[in-house]
């Protein structure tokens, strides 16, 4: 069935399958494995280096030929040789990713200020919706037919929407707004890095572990499927092969990250982490044990100590009767 957009619809088309639902359930599973073992925000080095994938594989699905070692040059203000275009591309995206946890996702203005600073001096039209007719083509055949520019910010103000009132988990919503973000082709150029920067916004809302989950470099290396199942979703008029293409990257991504050597926390990252979760409040080293289980009492008696020593916490009180608090 091919939907036809020239009327607004309410809700985007696609159906919950069974497939989907078990995607769901092992996303869900593997985000509370990320929880219990504290990797919900990873270490500063650990960060940027994701981020630099991310960003070197999004752009370069869209053709950009600057490696990860080129980026970091980038990133540390170093001189690199390449094509400006691509230069631009890439110090524009290093841009909004550090601004990303500034956007409301759910907000339209936002996401074209996004489009606004991710395409800035590379399209005349950085951050306006389109309002003329578009399509994609490669080679000399049609790939996609784009809905009219006429119902442009009618379809997109429907689709947020959809993200902002739906009931359904954010984890099918924002693959829904993936999908159906670029079928609408919101803009003249830079849709690809759009819908892929916004499902994470929307992910990291409720999931803080998605700001740094390099989900686009499992769909770098998947692009072919990725396209697929673009067109595969164009074709029936819904979004469900979409759906599941992306809910099965996204748990692919969460199982390397899992796997991977950056879950041993030092005594600073555990420090760091338990402020993000207390705050001011006063605990115990019982609660700070009962936050890390794979600890021991000694360890966590050293970790206590040290933040003591380098005037990190306070303490008052002797022994099992000691509460501490952050300074």
């Amino acid at each position: 069935m091919i939907v036809s957009y020239d009327t607004i619809m309410e809700k985007p088309p696609y159906k919950i399958t069974s497939e989907i639902l078990n995607l769901v359930a092992s996303i869900a599973m593997k985000l509370g494995e990320v929880n219990a073992l504290h990797i919900h925000k990873p270490r500063t080095e650990i960060r940027k280096k994701n981020r630099i994938r991310t960003i070197q594989s999004s752009l370069e699905i869209e053709g950009n030929s600057l490696s990860e070692a080129q980026i970091t040059a980038l990133m540390d203000n170093k001189r690199v040789m390449a094509p400006e275009k691509d230069l631009l591309e890439v110090k524009n995206a290093i841009e909004v990713y550090n601004k990303i946890g500034d956007f409301d996702p759910y907000s339209l203005n936002d996401l074209k200020e996004a489009h606004r600073i991710l395409m800035e001096h590379l399209v005349t039209d950085a951050g306006k919706l389109r309002t003329r007719n578009v399509g994609i083509v490669q080679g000399s055949e049609l790939k996609h037919l784009a809905p009219s520019g006429s119902i442009v910010i009618g379809l997109m103000k429907n689709l947020m929407s959809y993200i902002r009132r739906d009931s359904d988990l954010i984890l099918i919503k924002s693959c829904v707004f993936h999908y159906e973000f670029e079928y609408i082709h919101p803009f003249t150029d830079g849709n690809g890095r759009m819908g892929r920067l916004w499902q994470t916004c929307l992910l990291m809302q409720k999931f803080p572990i998605f700001e740094f989950l390099p989900v686009e470099l499992l769909i770098k290396k998947n692009q072919e499927a990725y396209y697929n199942a673009l067109g595969k979703s164009d074709k029936m008029g819904e979004s469900t092969p979409f759906i599941t293409f992306m809910l099965t990257i996204i748990l692919q991504s969460l199982e390397n990250q899992l796997s991977s050597n950056n879950i041993t926390h030092s005594p600073t990252d555990r420090i760091r982490l338990y402020k993000i979760k207390i705050g001011s409040d006063a605990f115990t080293r019982k609660d700070y044990l009962n936050n890390f289980k794979t600890i021991s009492p000694a360890t966590a008696s050293r970790d206590l100590s040290l933040a003591v020593e380098n005037n990190i916490l306070k303490k008052k009180g002797e022994k099992r009767l000691t509460v501490y608090r952050f300074t």
